[in-house]
């Protein structure tokens, strides 16, 4: 008599499991877990998460303004001249110093990561060492769009000078064109981690403030040095773009300080270039965090 032998049935475990981040309640403290579409702590303190995939932590107390940060067209603006490809050669710069540190498994904070686009390019950079990568900035509108533009990231809404980060939870910090608290920075920083900074170099844009004023000056490159950081060095970064257009022309000036200290007669020029070629150079600087 044949014997038949029952084979185990194979079911299907569903988990219902939460996601954890850097990300720390700004309300208490506590450190932030996933639950579905928000963000809880223990205490219960909740927050949604938009359906762009982006999570607003910037409380009340913190905003200077109604809508703080970059306004929609600002930042629509940007992202339109970014997407052009013109300040390659930086992002390239920039994702070969975090490549040169980062390892399997690492945390990198974007600190006032804008609409998100050198954001995306760190998350590609990275993409096969398994890095948790958060960016952060003050605008809503850039933080939206930063999360439309890539998954590979988290996104929220805060303000670099009160960050709503896990203290020494990040091995490396960037930092590009954005105001930034040291404090805070060396709070978020794991002992021995990274801070990567861009800056522009003297000439930077200089052909560009040649149209607009009458007596354009270099920009300031000051002193390297940073309490509680060790420097390690700099990679220049230097060319030049041609812009094509008017619309390309103000996108980019839109994009400096010196859009905001402008008078009507230097926005009267800047509507009447039609096209423009001008010098662009950036100074990608490291620093490692002095432990102890």
């Amino acid at each position: 008599m044949k014997r038949f032998v029952r084979k185990p049935i194979k079911t299907l475990l569903i988990i219902s499991f939460k996601e954890t981040s850097m990300l720390i309640c700004p309300k208490c403290g506590s450190a932030l877990i996933r639950e579905g579409k928000s963000f809880l702590c223990p205490q219960r303190h909740c927050f949604d998460i938009a359906k762009s995939g982006y999570v607003n932590l910037l409380t009340a107390d913190r905003m200077n303004s109604a809508l703080p940060g970059d306004n929609k067209l600002l930042v629509q603006s940007r992202k339109k001249f970014l997407d052009k490809g013109y300040y390659k050669p930086l992002a390239d710069a920039l994702c070969s110093t975090v490549l040169r540190y980062a390892q399997t498994g690492c945390t990198v904070l974007d600190a006032g990561c804008g609409e998100g686009w050198y954001t995306e390019k760190i998350a590609q950079a990275l993409e096969d060492i398994n890095a948790e990568i958060l960016g952060i900035d003050i605008s809503k509108f850039a933080a939206d769009y930063a999360a439309r533009r890539t998954k590979a990231a988290q996104f929220a809404v805060a303000s670099v000078f009160h960050m709503p980060v896990e203290t020494e939870s990040c091995d490396i910090v960037t930092s590009l064109f954005a105001p930034w608290c040291g404090e805070e920075i060396l709070r978020v920083l794991k002992g021995g981690g990274l801070l990567i900074i861009v800056i522009p170099s003297e000439r930077h844009l200089w052909q560009l403030k040649c149209a607009v004023y009458d007596e354009p000056y270099p920009n300031e490159v000051k002193d390297y040095g940073l309490d509680g950081f060790e420097f390690l060095g700099t990679e220049k970064v230097a060319g030049e773009i041609f812009l094509p257009s008017n619309e390309d022309i103000k996108a980019l000036f839109s994009m400096t300080p010196y859009f905001y200290k402008t008078g009507a007669e230097g926005h009267e020029r800047l509507e009447k270039l039609e096209r423009l070629a001008t010098e662009i150079g950036f100074e990608v600087l490291t620093y490692r965090k002095i432990s102890g």
